[in-house]
This record gives C-alpha cells, sequence and structure tokens, in this order.
C-alpha cells in the first residue's frame, strides 16, 4: 500500500487527498469512502500532539490511507519523528535551500542513519551493501515532500528539485502570495505566473507538483491542467464550516429568519 503512492507519485500519476484536522478515529469512516489515495496531517498549523499523529497515521493506514504529515519546520528530528509515528511521507514547510532539503532527505531517506555518518553519505560516501540494502527496506514507499512558498525558494528551486531522495513539491498558495506581497491575490497574473512557472519547472525535473486551496475544486482543476498531480484538497474542517453554512441560510429562509453571517475560521496554508 505504501509502496503503491510513492510509485503513483513518482510515475507522475494522479493522487488525491485532503486535510484532515479532526483527531476523531470515527472521523476516519467518513473519509474513506471518498476515494482519497492519502490524507494530510497539518502539525504546523494544526495544534496536534505526538500521540494523536501517532494514531492518526496508523488509522488511516489500516484503512489504506497512507497519510502524508507537514512537519512544524524543516527539521530533520521533526521529520524522523513524523515518519517513527506513521507517516509514509513527511511535508517540510517553507523550504528555501539546498542544505534544508538535503537534511530531510536524509531523514525521510535514511532513516535511522544520523550524526557524521549521515552527512558522509548525503555528499557521496557509498554505504557498505548491506546497509544499503538495510536503508533500502527500512525506508521503502518514503516520500520526502517540500512546501515551495516564497520567492527564494523560486530563485532557487532548480537545486532544490536537484537534490537527489526529493519526491516532489507543494505549493503553499496563502504563504506564497504573501511572500510576493500579493496577499491572498490568487488570480493575480503576476502569481498565477509564478505558480505556472514553479510547476513547469517541477514537472520537467520529473519530479511531482501539488497545490493546496481550502476553497471549492475549482482551481485545483485549473492548476491540474496546469500539471499538478498531487491534488490536495480542502479540510475537513472547511468542508464541514461550508456545508454547515449553506444548510442553515437554507433553513433561516424558509423559516423567514433573519440570517446572520458570523466571520467563520479558515484554514490558510
Amino acid at each position: 500500500m505504501n509502496t503503491s503512492l510513492a510509485q503513483k507519485i513518482k510515475s507522475g500519476q494522479n493522487v488525491y487527498g485532503t486535510c484532515i484536522v479532526s483527531t476523531s478515529p470515527i472521523w476516519s469512516n467518513v473519509v474513506v469512502g471518498a476515494g482519497l489515495d492519502f490524507v494530510f496531517i497539518d502539525t504546523e498549523h494544526i495544534p496536534i500532539e505526538r500521540g494523536e499523529m501517532a494514531s492518526m497515521c496508523h488509522t488511516y493506514k489500516a484503512l489504506n490511507l497512507p497519510a502524508l504529515v507537514r512537519i512544524p519546520e524543516p527539521d530533520p528530528y521533526l521529520a524522523c519523528m513524523a515518519r517513527d509515528a506513521g507517516a509514509i511521507g513527511v511535508i517540510a514547510p517553507y523550504v528555501e535551500t539546498v542544505s534544508q532539503v538535503l537534511d530531510l532527505v536524509g531523514a525521510v531517506k535514511y532513516r535511522p542513519l544520523k550524526g557524521e555518518r549521515l552527512k558522509r553519505v548525503l555528499h557521496g560516501e557509498k554505504p557498505e551493501p548491506e546497509l544499503q540494502q538495510y536503508l533500502n527496506k527500512y525506508n521503502a514507499g518514503s516520500l520526502c515532500i517540500i512546501n515551495i512558498e516564497s520567492r527564494r525558494a523560486i530563485e532557487n528551486l532548480d537545486s532544490l528539485l536537484d537534490v537527489p531522495g526529493l519526491d516532489a513539491i507543494i505549493i503553499g498558495p496563502h504563504d506564497l502570495s504573501i511572500n510576493m506581497g500579493l496577499s491572498e491575490q490568487y488570480d493575480h497574473p503576476e502569481y498565477e505566473k509564478a505558480v505556472q512557472e514553479i510547476i513547469k519547472r517541477t514537472r520537467a525535473k520529473g519530479l511531482a507538483a501539488g497545490i493546496h486551496f481550502p476553497a471549492g475544486p475549482e482551481r485545483q482543476i485549473k492548476w491540474m491542467k496546469e500539471g499538478v498531480n498531487i491534488v490536495l484538497h480542502s479540510s475537513d474542517m472547511f468542508l464541514f464550516q461550508q456545508k454547515l453554512n449553506e444548510d442553515m441560510e437554507k433553513i433561516k429562509a424558509a423559516a423567514g429568519d433573519t440570517i446572520h453571517k458570523a466571520q467563520g475560521s479558515d484554514l490558510a496554508i
């Protein structure tokens, strides 16, 4: 199961997932019938503890829905922690340098090797055949993914993509728009040009590309036409909020009651 997700991503197939905020094990019964390939657990913006993360990873794994976990920062020890908790893949936020990608690849693809020995391997030293065989088996199907969320990341993109072991990038539309000085202007020509360039250059290198939007499916469809093959659509929180608002408006309108729209929470990723 785990390897099949990696194979799909590495072969350029489309894979589909959503962000899961709820830590309830009952919620998995709702998600499992949606035709997803994976679930996305975000520990950067959502207060999910280590034990909760592990329970979520193993619950969804048992339902053949591997979990991609975004760690709070591009830290190799946090990446190892997520893999140890059962995540098949790690997404690191706001990555901008080659050294950050190397550290993440070391954590995700060479776990449990650490320290000076790992540094030598990452810089070209060949492990003994027996050790390499062990590492390959231990980390089979593991995915290393980074968020592209800044102008600096775009400037360094080719170098980031050339790091062996990186599997994919996910564009963080909210943070990217902020960094570009185009706050949430997702239809701005300059913003759209930047996203197109990221997708084009990533796919040309043979890596997978994704983008995450919390709202409707229109932007997901739009960017799939531009080459996105990791579809990370919305979240359980946003979809519940959206449907609840729609239903309450209909019910209140039918009853002739005044509709007061409150400012709801938004998962800006």
